[in-house]
């Protein structure tokens, strides 16, 4: 277990009288804040990781805190609360596993990009792409939440965006080449989808020397602000 040595300054959730367990599963380290504690923690993930470890390690993690509800940023696609594939980086079973009844408490589940929007949403229309492995999106339009899959959309000779932006395309093309494939995406997808401003995020966004107009860097924080946001009663979400 890892306590973050860097304090979650904003935890949104914490005068609720409902209190948010949020997990943000990644491919390398699953991270856990709840409603009242000012630190995160972290456990190691990996490409043996199934939902049923991933419950048991998270549990043992937080034994020590108290939670009514919990948020869960997945990485794949979700439709309706429930992965539709299993994660790339992590192992098998995460489609049609049963989170409410492992964990014993009502569960909402989003893409882990989806997650991260929602708690950079500053108002308007915004989008949130991040700069990872791949590439993770999402909208928000008017408080509305729009988990996206603009990854695997053909971009140019025979490659998908994803392989131009993400991991792939920055080891291939080089930081310099990369930054202006990431200009050029942002600037294609702010006019296509109408957004006042774009959000950058993921662990690739710091390589970013100058950001395209109407953009700004996001933070690995927010995903926690996110998952506290989405037990709001107001808050929707469009998928």
């Amino acid at each position: 277990m890892t306590v973050s040595k860097k304090a979650v300054a904003a935890n949104p959730a914490a005068n609720s009288s409902r209190k948010v367990l949020v997990i943000d599963v990644g491919g390398t380290h699953i991270k856990v804040l709840a409603t009242g504690q000012k630190e995160s923690r972290k456990v190691e993930s990996g490409p043996t990781m199934t939902p049923t470890m991933m419950v048991q390690q998270v549990k043992q993690l937080v034994k020590d805190w108290s939670y009514d509800v919990v948020s869960i940023g997945y990485p794949g696609p979700a439709v309706r609360g429930h992965p539709v594939h299993n994660p790339a980086n992590l192992g098998i079973g995460w489609v049609g596993f049963d989170f409410h009844k492992a964990f014993g408490k009502p569960v909402r589940l989003v893409n882990d990009a989806a997650m991260q929007a929602l708690g950079s949403y500053q108002g308007g229309s915004m989008l949130f792409l991040g700069l990872g492995t791949g590439l993770g999106s999402a909208l928000m339009v008017d408080g509305i939440l729009e988990p996206m899959e603009l990854a695997h959309l053909p971009y140019k000779k025979g490659r998908t965006y994803e392989d131009y932006v993400g991991l792939r395309g920055l080891q291939r093309l080089g930081k310099k080449k990369w930054r202006r494939c990431v200009t050029e995406v942002v600037e294609i997808f702010r006019h296509a989808l109408e957004a006042d401003y774009v959000v950058l995020g993921g662990g690739n966004a710091k390589f970013m020397k100058e950001l395209p107009k109407d953009t700004r860097l996001g933070a690995n924080e927010n995903a926690f602000v996110g998952g506290f946001r989405l037990w709001e009663e107001e808050r929707h979400s469009a998928g």
